[in-house]
């Protein structure tokens, strides 16, 4: 993948949870902050907790931290998975965006 290819598809990847956020506040009470600053995106809670998700743009992976961990994805050309064989992106933000908001939360590629 190309450096071009890379920022495309991670682009797309933080527009996606930004766009989820603001769905997730309108049809919910989990009232998810969002605040990008270039690439980077951190979500914060009403309980003060956040997820942070960041471009590594040379190593071409998605960082994501929660309270679960610190997790690095990689395009497999489909989809954003973990590099340890820890799941895709959207599935887990959407697990441990839940577990800290404390409902279930659904984001959506």
């Amino acid at each position: 993948m190309t450096d071009l290819e890379f920022l495309d598809r991670a682009e797309a990847l933080l527009g996606v949870v930004e766009s989820g956020c603001d769905r997730i506040n309108d049809q919910t009470d989990a009232d998810v902050d969002n605040q990008r600053v270039g690439g980077m995106i951190t979500l914060t809670f009403p309980n003060g907790s956040q997820i942070i998700i960041n471009l590594q743009k040379p190593l071409h992976e998605v960082w994501m931290a929660a309270k679960a961990g610190g997790f690095h994805y990689k395009f497999d050309g489909t989809r954003w998975m973990d590099t340890k064989g820890n799941g895709e992106f959207i599935d887990n933000l959407s697990r441990y965006a839940g577990e800290q908001a404390g409902m279930a939360l659904q984001f959506a590629a």
